[in-house]
């Protein structure tokens, strides 16, 4: 069973996300578990602070080592779970890591706060770095619920079967197909007769070509990355 701890200054703003629909449900029913850790309950400060100003000065406040390290320690019990934080100096999230990540049934994820965390945190305790994208948050606990839903939804039990994320944008390395559903008719515009059609193997093949063709025209880096079969490039060349 996929387990999650994630921690964290602001646990009810996770679970306020990660407690409902379908990862809710899941964990209710008990094929995923998702813990909340709240990084104050582990300081000695009476004041429950878990930051400092920056040695050599600068802007902001720095999160401290120690109530990092008890928490993680608390979870841990001192043994080794892979320990990802978010960070903006990490490697750019996408499906394979979603997968990859998946695949170690139990991960610790590290939201930051502040200006940071003190670097040596991060250098003793952290094996990996993970970023959304270019861009900064003010917290990493955005970034901590994309990732948690992103490797739950394929943990087995979540959703009713495989298919349900396997054919989805970038599980395979192509962006999904377009989708319809009913009126056949809405605002003048038709839904493709081929969907229409009840053959299967047609279906099929128009979904493949409109794979192809979106990540071609939307995202030509993934697509320079797809090793084309035969069938992929005659559907392409019947464009």
């Amino acid at each position: 069973m996929m387990k999650i701890d994630i921690m964290t200054l602001f646990p009810d703003m996770c679970e306020a996300v990660l407690g409902g629909s379908i990862i809710g449900r899941a964990r209710e029913a008990g094929h995923i578990e998702i813990n909340m850790h709240q990084i104050r309950n582990y300081t000695t400060d009476k004041h429950g602070r878990t930051d400092d100003y920056p040695y050599g000065g600068g802007q902001g406040m720095l999160m401290q080592c120690d109530p990092l390290y008890r928490c993680h320690k608390a979870i841990t019990g001192e043994e080794h779970v892979h320990t990802v934080m978010m960070s903006a100096h990490g490697v750019k999230f996408d499906q394979a890591k979603a997968r990859e990540l998946m695949e170690r049934e139990h991960i610790i994820i590290v939201c930051g706060h502040y200006e940071g965390i003190d670097r040596r945190f991060i250098d003793k305790y952290v094996d990996e770095e993970i970023s959304l994208g270019d861009f900064v948050l003010t917290g990493g606990e955005i970034a901590a619920m994309a990732v948690a839903d992103a490797v739950c939804r394929m943990a087995p039990g979540v959703l009713s079967e495989n298919a349900c994320f396997e054919d989805e944008s970038h599980y395979s390395g192509l962006l999904e197909y377009p989708q319809y559903t009913r009126p056949e008719v809405w605002q003048d515009m038709r839904v493709p007769d081929v969907l229409l059609s009840g053959h299967h193997e047609n279906i099929r093949k128009w979904r493949r070509q409109q794979s192809l063709l979106l990540t071609r025209e939307r995202r030509p880096d993934m697509f320079e990355k797809i090793e084309l079969t035969k069938e992929d490039k005659k559907l392409l060349k019947d464009l």
